[in-house]
């Protein structure tokens, strides 16, 4: 008796393709392993056998190969209609049966894994016409009807693991192969090909121009539904904002000019294009043709595709992104990280793999293409190289100064400004706040970051996501400024705040931000509310209690000793506020996993309160609905284990509802202490909506 097999079954409807499949999928399994195969079609009883034939299929071949043992079974005579000769299949390292019925309900509890197939039904009824000829033909109708029947009590599509449209193109096996490796069941048998996805050889290309990142984004990616931009949209101008208008320091400057130095932007199309959504504790896996449905926490999941270095970084590149996943994680994953579990209307996460991307270092004056070696990667170069010429050397990022000033021109002009509503009224808002501060009194935390939703409907039509980012772009630049449009979801973000960096040589860094001030048109009440946000004690406890939290968030995973506070309170000046940011730095422990070190920050302190795991308790109850993305993370995981995340703020979320109508969401919120006065509060939470609602045209509710 050899060990027991994976066996991975391969179903779907009559003419979906499932022999091809699953002959072409054993032959590039047979590359490292040994594979038995098994025909169906080859144990149905006669025409109107689907259901015996599964039945026979169970009890003789699936029950025995399942534990190991070779499974002796009797083939049916299909020209002499009767029962034919006994045949013997031969269990292996990998055992594929495919058939109508390979994944039937009696089935499962004995297969690793389920793939099923589909086609329209059009192509259905030709493929297998073609195949089996006029043998077929009579006995369509009768054969469909049992599968209906079959399938009306059996929903094997709804328990698939992988899901592929099968078409004739013959990309079908390799989609597959891409995605099958990611399956707990199947992970360890398959590790030669998740060995190769870590054994891949990285292109980068040098060009020495710094093109309009606006029209090369949208000539390189305008039509691709899956893309993300990185975009450091004060880029040049991060120096002057860290040391503007005196008490600027030389680290300021450089920290600043660090955050915006670079700017990202890829798909998810080519040869190794992904795209993953997860909500709920599934995680749904595309890639071309084929989804994987993968159950299981989002961070153990990210474990396994990132953290291990996989290319090498290029001679002569500056950067730290070396292609990998690039998107978003949502609020709700605290429930991975010690807080409760709430389900919201957005995923929890969602990633691209880019296989390719472009990045424009704005410190050199250079655009770098990056390519893993594949077919199309030349033919893609050579797109990209043109698109950064076409693009030339457009406008440039605006100074800090610029689109600050009250009731200035937003460049989006709506046929009729969004009406925003919010989750809490003013007085609501306010009760919130008093009942923070009673938890605080009880010894419950020290610090509660509270928020509330701003939302619209409005008709999908009369809101652009890409304009309406361009004009926020221009309205407040910011070193995080993001634009992600992800399936039915546009992000539009003008984060100025790092969540969590980590470097590939271990390096990481988190960068809190905790007290805002708006920006005045006159310079002189402009400083003054520089200086009051910079003398603020209250401002200041914030964000200690937040650099408390985050020295201990980095600790669980970081070298003793390692963990330091660079910069503590300073103030940095963006175009519609005064922030107050601080800098913590730390060593990653050789060896430590680096999705759980993520995890262990997240969500972000400056987010929650402190101690953040009880504060988020009463923060669900507080607040009583999900924040969604909003105070989640964007950024990218690198294929040399590098990440580089910012916190979810100043974000516009704009979610296509299916009816020609779209959801606007926009979460603001700030952190209440012991000492918070309740009508600065709402002021400061209507001061941080402001850039976004004033680039819509639209106004705080109730205003």
């Amino acid at each position: 008796m050899s060990p027991a097999p994976v066996i991975i079954a391969v179903d779907g409807r009559s003419g979906a393709g499932k022999t091809t499949l699953a002959v072409e999928l054993a032959a590039r399994l047979r590359t490292h392993h040994k594979v038995s195969l098994f025909h169906l079609e080859d144990i149905y009883p006669g025409w109107d056998g689907l259901a015996a034939g599964v039945e026979r299929y169970v009890a003789t071949v699936l029950t025995p190969l399942s534990r190991g043992e070779a499974a002796t079974w009797t083939s049916w005579d299909w020209e002499n209609h009767y029962d034919g000769e006994a045949r013997v299949t031969l269990p292996a390292e990998i055992v594929i049966v495919e058939g109508v019925g390979a994944a039937a309900e009696a089935a499962r509890p004995m297969l690793d894994a389920v793939i099923w197939a589909e086609s329209p039904d059009d192509v259905r009824r030709t493929r297998a016409l073609d195949r089996d000829g006029a043998t077929y033909e009579p006995f369509w109708d009768q054969w469909a009807a049992q599968e209906e029947e079959w399938l009306g009590r059996d929903d094997v599509p709804g328990n698939a693991d992988l899901r592929v449209q099968n078409v004739t193109d013959g990309s079908a096996p390799a989609d597959l192969l891409h995605l099958l490796p990611y399956l707990p069941a199947l992970a360890p048998a398959l590790a030669p090909e998740l060995s190769a996805r870590r054994a891949l050889r990285l292109h980068a290309e040098r060009l020495d121009a710094l093109p309009d990142a606006p029209a090369l984004f949208h000539s390189l990616y305008g039509a691709s539904p899956n893309a993300v931009w990185l975009d450091s949209s004060n880029a040049g101008a991060g120096a002057a904002a860290a040391g503007q208008e005196g008490d600027g320091t030389d680290l300021e400057a450089r920290t600043a000019a660090e955050r915006s130095r670079f700017s990202i932007m890829a798909d998810d199309a080519g040869t190794f294009g992904q795209f993953v959504t997860h909500h709920d504790g599934i995680s749904l896996v595309s890639t071309g043709s084929a989804t994987a449905k993968v159950p299981g926490p989002f961070f153990r999941w990210l474990d396994t595709v990132w953290g291990r270095r996989a290319v090498r970084t290029p001679e002569g590149y500056p950067g730290e992104f070396t292609l990998g996943w690039l998107g978003c994680l949502g609020y709700e994953l605290k429930r991975e990280t010690g807080g409760s579990d709430l389900s919201g209307p957005t995923p929890d996460a969602a990633l691209i793999f880019a296989g390719r991307a472009v990045v424009l270092d704005h410190a050199d004056g250079a655009a770098w293409l990056l390519a893993l070696e594949a077919p199309d990667a030349g033919e893609w170069l050579a797109q990209a190289r043109s698109a950064v010429a076409a693009a030339g050397s457009g406008p440039q990022p605006p100074t800090p100064g610029q689109g600050r000033e009250a009731g200035g021109s937003t460049g989006v002009v709506p046929p009729a400004p969004p009406v925003f509503r919010s989750r809490d009224t003013g007085a609501q808002y306010r009760e919130k706040i008093t009942a923070a501060q009673h938890q605080i009194a009880q010894g419950n935390t020290y610090e509660v970051c509270l928020t509330t939703t701003l939302e619209a409907r409005v008709p999908e039509s009369s809101l652009d996501p890409w304009t309406t980012y361009l004009a926020l772009r221009r309205r407040n630049p910011a070193p995080f400024a993001s634009y992600l449009r992800l399936g039915n979801l546009a992000v539009a973000s003008t984060s100025p705040e790092r969540f969590l960096k980590i470097a590939s040589d271990g390096g990481m860094r988190a960068e809190p931000i905790k007290g805002t001030r708006r920006r005045a048109a006159d310079p002189q009440e402009d400083q003054r509310l520089r200086g009051d946000l910079a003398t603020s004690l209250k401002d200041r406890a914030e964000n200690i209690m937040i650099v408390d939290l985050l020295r201990n968030d980095l600790s669980h995973f970081a070298e003793p000793g390692s963990v330091t506070v660079s910069r503590l309170c300073a103030i940095e000046s963006y175009a519609t506020v005064h922030q107050m940011v601080s800098t913590i730095d730390a060593r990653l422990l050789p060896g430590a996993p680096r999705a759980e070190a993520v995890a262990a920050c997240f969500p972000a302190g400056s987010m929650t309160g402190a101690p953040k795991i009880s504060t988020m308790a009463i923060l669900d109850r507080l607040e009583a609905g999900p924040r969604g993305l909003y105070s989640g993370a964007i950024g990218y995981f690198s294929l040399n284990a590098a990440a580089d995340l910012a916190v979810a703020i100043r974000t516009l979320v704009v979610r296509a509802e299916g009816d020609g109508t779209a959801e606007l969401s926009l979460g603001v919120g700030g952190a209440i202490t012991s000492d918070s006065a309740p009508d600065d509060e709402y002021e400061e939470i209507r001061t941080k909506a402001y850039g976004v609602l004033s680039t819509l045209g639209a106004v705080f509710p109730g205003d």
